[in-house]
């Protein structure tokens, strides 16, 4: 295996984050964040984008962006991202997963 190239090209974590209570900072989880991360998986599978040197899609507990969210960061690059629904997922599939384009008016 070569040391100097990361197991995965981009390594996605969705923040899945949910908080109790109404006096409480916004969590992801209650903004169909799940959902998302789901879509995301399911249609980089179906790229075939998955798997060791390729596109990894995680779950990932509160990412601390909160106000900003729902949140995805993009691993190695460190490319933060927000968004409304499926079409802005597909968006940072298209452009930035497939070819390597930051996706400017989602990022955070």
């Amino acid at each position: 295996m070569n040391d100097d190239k990361p197991f995965y090209q981009h390594h996605v974590f969705f923040c899945l984050n949910e908080r109790e209570g109404k006096d409480c900072r916004p969590s992801c989880g209650k903004s169909g964040a799940e959902a998302a991360q789901q879509h995301a998986k399911k249609r980089v599978k179906e790229l075939g984008l998955n798997g060791p040197g390729q596109v990894r899609i995680n779950k990932a507990g509160c990412l601390d962006r909160c106000e900003e969210g729902p949140v995805v960061v993009i691993y190695p690059q460190g490319t933060w991202y927000t968004y409304v629904d499926n079409s802005d997922i597909d968006e940072i599939i298209d452009r930035h997963l497939v070819k390597g384009e930051v996706v400017e008016r989602l990022k955070i």
